[in-house]
């Protein structure tokens, strides 16, 4: 796996949309593994012996407005790798306000802990909707996963949740890679 720093960001330039206006959702069931309201995190755990979240970077960043609709000039960026049993199946990106890092100052030293334990386990995290990205070939997530060893023959599918913490946001994006959606429809 080659992952260099001067890659990263990996996950800008995504273009979302709502789960629900949008009308080419993948088939089942992955279109099921896109749209699950329940944590993503605790359904991959099932599916391994081992989980591991290997972080491939975190930082300030200017707010990018294509992603972003708040008041924010900075947001704290996380991206991080989902592995099972090894292999990478989930690129996940998160976006948190200076506002709710100061208040949840647990959420800027996650490390390799994964970010979905703790959404779903305080009750004080209300989840919002799902939006959904059709990633095509030559995008920079292509690259990614072709770095990993997972060429793209098809376009890879996300979802990204906005969630909020006593009015504070946050979004958490997640593309499945190449290994996972076989995995996944391999399932039917």
């Amino acid at each position: 796996m080659n992952l260099s720093s001067p890659t990263f960001p990996f996950g800008n330039g995504i273009h979302w949309f709502s789960a629900s206006a949008h009308t080419k959702l993948p088939q089942e069931p992955l279109k099921d593994w896109l749209l699950s309201p329940s944590s993503l995190t605790q359904r991959l755990k099932t599916r391994c012996s081992t989980f591991e979240v290997l972080l491939l970077g975190e930082q300030w960043i200017d707010t990018p407005t294509q992603e972003w609709h708040g008041a924010e000039s900075q947001l704290w960026l996380r991206e991080v790798l989902l592995r099972l049993d090894g292999v990478p199946w989930v690129f996940a990106r998160t976006l948190i306000t200076p506002a709710l890092l100061q208040q949840q100052q647990q959420l800027e030293q996650l490390g390799n802990r994964p970010l979905g334990e703790l959404l779903y386990s305080d009750n004080h995290f209300i989840a919002g909707e799902i939006d959904v990205c059709h990633i095509e070939q030559g995008s920079p997530m292509c690259t990614l996963a072709a770095s990993l060893a997972q060429p793209t023959s098809a376009p890879l599918w996300g979802r990204r949740r906005h969630f909020s913490y006593q009015q504070l946001p946050l979004v958490v994006a997640e593309v499945f890679l190449p290994a996972a959606v076989l995995a996944i429809n391999a399932e039917t």
